[in-house]
């Protein structure tokens, strides 16, 4: 096995003949540290053109210029990208919280009558707002007093007939209707009975088709047993737009009509006590 040998290194030569078009042939012979020097004179010179031409043309700032732009490019896709993550953050935290209301909701569209004791009261109602503080004055007592009063005014909501129709069966709680019938043809449209936003917009085994709609100060109106569903969940409808078609969907239906409920602060409530002429 032979080893390397720096010495025989030294001695080595590499020959050179060109191929010229004539009958004398000559070669060339150059040594290995011979060759070794002129290629690093040959890479000196280059570097130091390179830098001689990046330091008194115009081909610095070319270059540098270039260089600003990538870095500029990938900051403002960075900043682009974190904008993007924070925006999504928020969005997913708003979809959170609306699918938990949606499921209240889904809860409340499943039937007709519920429990005024039951769990989903409880998870319905906002909390409370600032109590007194203990030692507090008239003047808080009154300044609350009237908060609350223009807060109420405020938020105050009038509701309109949902549809034209003949009341066939009204509020009845203690007989477990906790709402009241319209009766009227198959297809009749079905407007919203105040502003607001559709929470909840899906077909139910027992009430077929159904919306449900959050209105201000704390205020639900349902809409059951439609044949169609003109609107869909997070939609903001206006008070008399059209949101549904009336039907007979559902097993808990023995006709035409369309099941109307309001709820208040968790608790269903005559709604011929709020709808306005």
């Amino acid at each position: 096995m032979s080893i390397f040998n720096f010495e025989n290194l030294k001695k080595s030569s590499f020959y050179i003949t060109p191929s010229f078009p004539t009958q004398d042939t000559k070669r060339y012979k150059i040594s290995f540290f011979e060759l070794t020097t002129y290629i690093l004179i040959f890479i000196v010179i280059i570097a130091a053109l390179v830098t001689l031409v990046l330091t008194f043309t115009p081909a610095k700032q070319i270059v540098l210029t270039f260089e600003q732009e990538k870095l500029q490019l990938q900051s403002e896709r960075i900043k682009d990208l974190e904008s993007k993550v924070i925006l999504l953050t928020r969005e997913l935290n708003k979809i959170a919280k609306i699918d938990k209301r949606l499921n209240y909701a889904l809860t409340l569209a499943k039937t007709d009558s519920l429990d005024s004791t039951a769990a989903i009261y409880d998870s319905l109602r906002k909390s409370k707002g600032n109590r007194i503080p203990a030692g507090g004055s008239i003047f808080y007592v009154v300044e609350k007093f009237f908060e609350s009063f223009d807060e109420q005014k405020k938020n105050e909501v009038y509701f309109i007939k949902p549809i034209e129709g003949i009341i066939g069966k009204k509020f009845a709680p203690d007989k477990g209707h906790i709402g009241m019938d319209f009766s009227v043809k198959e297809g009749t449209p079905v407007v919203a009975a105040a502003s607001g936003t559709v929470i909840f917009a899906d077909y139910t085994t027992k009430n077929g088709y159904v919306m449900i709609i959050e209105h201000a100060n704390n205020y639900l109106s349902f809409y059951k047993h439609c044949s169609a569903l003109l609107k869909t969940a997070r939609d903001h409808v206006i008070q008399g737009e059209t949101i549904a078609l009336s039907g007979n969907t559902g097993i808990n239906t023995t006709g035409a009509h369309l099941h109307f409920e309001i709820w208040k602060n968790a608790k269903p409530i005559d709604p011929e006590k709020l709808i306005i002429n």
